[in-house]
């Protein structure tokens, strides 16, 4: 485990408690003396801990910001360039491409597990922070099936469920339903805090909702937005189409049935599709069309739930 923040101290933390022979580094002396504090095979020295990964061909999991991407593949490219590879950013399309460029001998699927906490460090981490969680795993024209097979184990093991989609289909959906909240609701915090401590005094749970996401660390949502910046920008435009399109029907007719109206069914089939009966289904890694089988899968909002060998157990709304 490369990092030991929140997330890559969580999957530490869930990766050890299924058995797995787990060690990690970090720069961030803090969060490495905190873990090996706890009793985890930890330190700083990020490239001692490739080399032993290569050694034992390991899979090495990349638990660091966007900014910090570059950098450690570096490392990776020194000392373990044709290791297992995954990570969690959650951004996939420019870790991809920067992996092909620094690491192109390296076994790799991209990941994402949809899940966190506004805190960060390894003091925030958690055994059970993937439970019941969606995990994203990319499936590109490039991906080795193997290595794909070895990073959606390693996500179900910790008790998550695998959603296969290309890194460009992920980009663009995480845009709408991660990165432009974490906007709306720094932009909510903030509109709301100009009502000084009366806002404070009155704000209740549907300004705690909104706005809880901004207080994760602002470079964590920095590096997350901008990184995803060419499917971030439509995304953002039809927002503000549409808050100007409410405010247009407030000025002229005084009303935003339309709006409270749309957002009503949105969010309720929205939450149809979550609860809806699920419909089970294989597919084998070793068939020919299995990387289509994977990708139809996960863009019906299908995932996996358990692999034997090449066997792949899974379900579709």
């Amino acid at each position: 485990m490369i990092g030991l923040g929140l997330i890559g101290g969580s999957l530490l933390r869930s990766a050890a408690h299924t058995g797995r022979t787990v060690w990690g580094a970090s720069d961030s002396t803090k969060d490495a003396t905190a873990a090996a504090d706890d009793g985890f095979d930890t330190s700083t020295d990020v490239a001692a801990a490739l080399r032993r990964a290569a050694e034992a061909d390991a899979l090495v999991v990349l638990a660091v910001p966007l900014p910090a991407v570059e950098a450690v593949l570096s490392l990776v490219g020194d000392h373990a360039p044709r290791c297992l590879l995954t990570d969690v950013t959650s951004v996939k399309g420019p870790v991809g491409e920067a992996v092909r460029r620094r690491v192109p001998g390296a076994r790799f699927a991209g990941g994402h597990p949809m899940t966190g906490t506004a805190h960060s460090g390894w003091a925030a981490s958690s055994p059970t922070l993937f439970t019941g969680a969606a995990w994203v795993v990319c499936v590109e024209e490039d991906t080795e099936l193997a290595a794909w097979r070895e990073a959606a184990a390693l996500a179900l093991g910790v008790g998550a469920h695998v959603v296969p989609v290309t890194a460009a289909a992920h980009d663009e959906v995480v845009a709408r339903v991660s990165h432009l909240p974490h906007l709306l609701a720094a932009v909510l915090a903030s509109v709301g805090a100009h009502g000084g401590p009366l806002a404070a005094a009155l704000a209740a749970g549907s300004f705690a909702d909104g706005t809880r996401v901004a207080g994760t660390r602002p470079d964590l949502v920095r590096a997350m937005t901008e990184g995803n910046r060419a499917a971030l920008l439509p995304v953002l435009d039809e927002a503000l189409g549409k808050l100007g399109a409410a405010r247009g029907s407030l000025a002229s007719t005084g009303g935003l049935a339309a709006t409270i109206e749309a957002g009503h069914k949105a969010a309720r089939s929205l939450d149809e599709h979550r609860h809806a009966p699920h419909t089970a289904v294989r597919i084998d890694l070793g068939a020919p069309d299995a990387r289509d089988g994977l990708t139809a899968l996960g863009e019906r909002g299908g995932r996996i739930t358990a692999i034997d060998g090449d066997a792949l157990t899974g379900e579709v709304a």
